[in-house]
Order: C-alpha cells, then structure tokens, then sequence
C-alpha cells in the first residue's frame, strides 16, 4: 500500500451495548466515502479491537502517518493519562509508522459550534 495513503484512527472508549459504535462507525465510512483513507475504530475498554490491535494493523500496511482521533467530548483521565501512553507504545512498537494523536473533538470550537447549533433547533 502506498505511503501517500492516510491512516486514521477513531479512538472511543467502548461499550457494552454494540448500538454504542454506530455514531463511530458512521464517521468512518463518513470518511472512506470522502477520501482515500484506511480508517480503524479502536477502543479503550469493553470492545476491540483496542488501539495497539488497530495502530499494528494500519502499520502493516506500510502508512508513513495514521492520525488517532479521540471520540471524546471532553478530556478526562481516559484522554489525558491512558491514551498516551497507549500512543507511546505504538510509537516504540512501530518506529517507521508516525502516529500523530490529536485533542479530543469536544475540543474543537467547530464541534462545540455544531452542537450548540443542534440543542437550538
């Protein structure tokens, strides 16, 4: 697989329920649908695959880059103690592969926008 293709990684915390992922999973088809992208859906707890399954199988495919995006509308303990050092270790296990961890989307002003919008209508 190319080098010039992205790896994206949508990061969430899990759930029991499996109705749970549909929102996760339609962001990334959103996304595949837009894009030339090899996009995972990883978990912290409860479903997998987890993100050192996810970031080992985008790395295979020989991608120079895979953004990890965290699903979270805030960052708590799970985003600011746990996931990095889950990145980390994909860092050292996969050295050839840059794994690039973004802030978690409730940080971006143009979701926060976006759901104001929402609880308005």
């Amino acid at each position: 697989m190319s080098s010039s293709v992205q790896g994206i990684i949508l990061f969430g915390h899990g759930s029991r329920d499996p109705l749970w992922r549909k929102p996760m999973e339609a962001v990334a088809q959103r996304l595949r649908d837009r894009a030339p992208v090899q996009v995972r859906c990883a978990f912290l707890e409860l479903e997998q695959p987890d993100l050192l399954t996810a970031g080992a199988e985008l790395a295979s495919l020989g991608l120079a880059q895979v953004r990890i995006v965290p699903m979270f509308l805030g960052t708590g303990r799970h985003a600011r103690e746990d996931l990095p050092l889950l990145v980390s270790q994909l860092r050292q296990t996969h050295p050839h592969t840059h794994f690039h961890l973004q802030v978690a989307v409730g940080e971006d002003s143009r979701v926060l926008e976006l759901l104001a919008t929402i609880a308005l209508e």
